[in-house]
């Protein structure tokens, strides 16, 4: 079920390299106040756990911020087992989509970690409650703003198949490169009909999780909205698919879908 909530945000990617990706502004907006989306995470027939994204308007600072949220949580048999309450959210600038905090709650069986990182953007710096003042390179996104960055400015028909896409966030107190290639478009068979799609291949470590880097897939709806519609992993104890359950308030036509 974590692993739904980490792909839904694509942090499980390789480490490689340092470099710094540009971040160019666009016109469009894919998402607004209001857009609730749950997703399932199933092995074979037996769903595991339930994800959620949502966003709503808000005051930071007597600023006005994008407050999104990603949560999950075991369901069922597997929350019996191992409980799990996972909470990632950022406050974005909707002038420049970038994120000035960022909060981190885990709860993973007796595990727990939380903490609250600050972005200071005059002088490209963050403050982590846990470590204190890191100095950061211009445009630093945390987890979850890199994703909804993605879908204002990166996810479109622009893209060439075989790209890689580059993000540079601060995630556990470190700087945390993200790097996804782009495999085309494909129609897929949801609950909601055929939907045309983007899809993407996140570059996934390989190690204790993932035997090669390609063993994730991402399917982003090709219309307005951008948004998740399945990603599957392959892991050393089988294949996992989240799936988009239900959406409400997107702020476009979900002019995809294909019967």
């Amino acid at each position: 079920m974590a692993l739904c909530m980490i792909s839904l945000m694509t942090f499980l990617f390789s480490l490689q390299g340092k470099e710094i990706p540009r971040y160019p502004l666009t016109d469009h907006s894919s998402y607004h106040h209001g857009e609730e989306l749950a997703f399932t995470l199933s092995y074979g027939i037996i769903t595991g756990g339930m994800c959620y994204l949502t966003v709503k308007d808000t005051l930071l600072n007597n600023q006005t911020v994008q407050h999104v949220v990603a949560r999950g949580e075991t369901v069922g048999v597997a929350d019996v087992l191992y409980k799990i309450r996972d909470r990632y959210e950022s406050f974005i600038d909707p002038e420049t989509s970038l994120p000035v905090k960022a909060v981190r709650s885990i709860r993973e069986g007796r595990y727990r970690y939380f903490n609250e990182v600050l972005y200071d953007r005059d002088s490209s710096w963050v403050e982590s409650k846990k470590s204190g003042i890191h100095q950061v390179p211009d445009g630093i996104l945390d987890i979850l703003s890199a994703f909804f960055y993605a879908r204002n400015h990166k996810f479109n028909e622009d893209l060439v198949e075989g790209e890689m896409i580059e993000f540079m966030t601060y995630f556990s107190d470190e700087l945390f490169p993200l790097r996804i290639r782009y495999r085309g478009t494909e129609v897929i068979k949801t609950n909601f009909g055929k939907i045309e799609c983007y899809k993407f291949s996140p570059i996934t470590e390989v190690g204790r999780a993932f035997k090669t880097e390609n063993d994730m897939q991402l399917w982003i709806s090709k219309d307005d909205n951008r948004i998740p519609i399945r990603i599957k992993f392959n892991l050393a104890v089988g294949s996992f698919t989240c799936d988009l359950e239900t959406f409400r308030g997107l702020k476009n036509s979900f002019s995809s879908v294909r019967h």
